[in-house]
């Protein structure tokens, strides 16, 4: 369990190869997009602003590049665990073959955003079988759980027991202010964001 915890520590971020030229010529683009009589700004203006735009992002870029292997505030990090290999960082995070990755092996396009290892009680501590602990970890996804990545990590770590359940906070899934909650199907019940491993 303490090697997992080491393991899964990391930035919380995924460093994605960015084309800042293309950034820049798309912003100009959508600020141009409109007939001259509509729009807010000339193409002198357009320009300055994707400029501006694009160093905002390229330095946003760079800190999550040199955060990589150095931080490690985020408890369950899934780049850490089930890291996105170069032929598919190089491509950026827009690329129809990045997107079929992240589904194929994380479950989900985003990184986990609110990440926090959840306290374990003390009774709950006590309730445990001898021999073995648990970690908890709380956070929110897009798209879905990232239960692809789980059952990747429920392999490579054959002495751990994962449990997942979700909590759906769609708007459109809620009654009267009530969040509907659902259990996962068959596999994905087998993997998790809780742990727990037998001591060896």
């Amino acid at each position: 369990m303490r090697a997992f915890r080491f393991a899964a520590q990391g930035c919380g971020a995924v460093p994605w190869v960015l084309d800042y030229d293309q950034i820049e010529q798309e912003l100009v683009a959508l600020l141009l997009q409109q007939p001259p009589e509509r729009r807010s700004v000339g193409l002198e203006g357009a320009k300055m602003l994707a400029r501006e735009v694009r160093d905002w992002i390229r330095n946003g870029t760079d800190l999550v590049h040199s955060a990589v292997g150095v931080r490690t505030d985020c408890p369950f990090d899934l780049h850490s665990l089930v890291p996105v290999p170069w032929e598919i960082l190089r491509l950026g995070p827009d690329d129809p073959k990045s997107v079929e990755w992240m589904y194929a092996n994380w479950g989900t396009t985003w990184t986990p955003r609110r990440v926090e290892e959840v306290p374990i009680a003390r009774d709950e501590k006590r309730a445990l079988p001898p021999g073995t602990s648990l970690a908890r970890y709380r956070f929110w996804s897009a798209d879905w759980s990232p239960w692809q990545a789980l059952v990747q990590l429920k392999k490579e770590w054959p002495a751990l027991r994962f449990q997942l359940s979700f909590q759906v906070e769609w708007p459109e899934l809620r009654q009267k202010g009530a969040t509907t909650e659902r259990k996962p199907p068959g596999r994905l019940a087998s993997a998790s964001s809780a742990s727990r491993s037998r001591a060896a």
